[in-house]
């Protein structure tokens, strides 16, 4: 499973290059019944505490018996999985002109996945340091995970200061979005899909960016009520006619 994610993932990476969408791709390559649909969204990268664990497991397996060239390959797994979250850390920070400094951006899911309140290697921490070391301050809204989880997690690399100065931890999307400059979509919460975001619009700062890190939400419709769009696996700058051969 971990495979899959990874896979969807990289090719999300070529999707935003080219102008493709990651979504038709994924109904597309899911539609072959060798293959099947799950398992095929393109995201932020897996978490929990199981695929990390078990790709660990056979990376040391494969090492014990010799076996380089398998230990290499479950590592790529794991490092694609690293690479998904910090490039689209880099792609909020490069959407503000390389500078977030004292910018608010609302950060929406901290578990590692909806319906839960784990938040073992949840992809949302690595991306939530990087945007600390980038000077910004982060509104967090989660449904079900507390404060005190939220704000151990990242007490883990980054200092009581910065944490202090740099984080709250909201109890709804309109207080994480007031004077925001970015939302973030980080899990896959069912919540998130049917937030008024008009009335989110209103409270937050000029321009206002959504960055979907799980392709859930209807870029069209948010793009018609003023928000700019950035998401997981798609690229509406690009002219996908320059990739194509005649």
């Amino acid at each position: 499973m971990a495979q899959r994610v990874s896979s969807i993932n990289a090719i999300s990476a070529i999707c935003e290059k080219t102008g493709a969408d990651i979504r038709d791709v994924s109904r597309a390559v899911g539609a072959d019944a060798r293959i099947g649909p799950h398992f095929l969204q393109a995201s932020l990268g897996f978490g929990g505490s199981c695929f990390r664990k078990d790709l660990l497991n056979l990376i040391y397996i494969s090492e014990s018996l010799n076996l380089p060239e398998v230990a290499s390959y479950w590592c790529s797994v794991l490092e694609l999985n690293e690479y998904q979250q910090t490039r689209f850390a880099r792609r909020i920070v490069s959407k503000f002109n390389n500078t977030l400094q004292d910018k608010r951006i609302a950060i929406f899911g901290f578990a590692f996945k909806a319906n839960t309140h784990d938040t073992r290697d949840s992809q949302t921490i690595p991306l939530c340091n990087a945007l600390l070391d980038e000077k910004a301050c982060i509104a967090i809204y989660d449904p079900k995970v507390r404060a005190t989880q939220i704000v151990s997690d990242l007490l883990v690399v980054n200092s009581v200061e910065t944490v202090q100065k740099q984080v709250v931890v909201c109890s709804s999307a309109e207080e994480a979005v007031t004077n925001a400059y970015a939302i973030v979509i980080c899990t896959e919460w069912p919540e998130f899909k049917t937030l008024d975001y008009k009335h989110l619009l209103s409270l937050m700062n000029r321009p206002s960016v959504i960055f979907d890190g799980r392709v859930l939400l209807n870029h069209n419709y948010l793009q018609q009520l003023g928000f700019e769009v950035e998401s997981i696996g798609v690229d509406t700058s690009v002219n996908v006619q320059n990739f194509v051969s005649h």
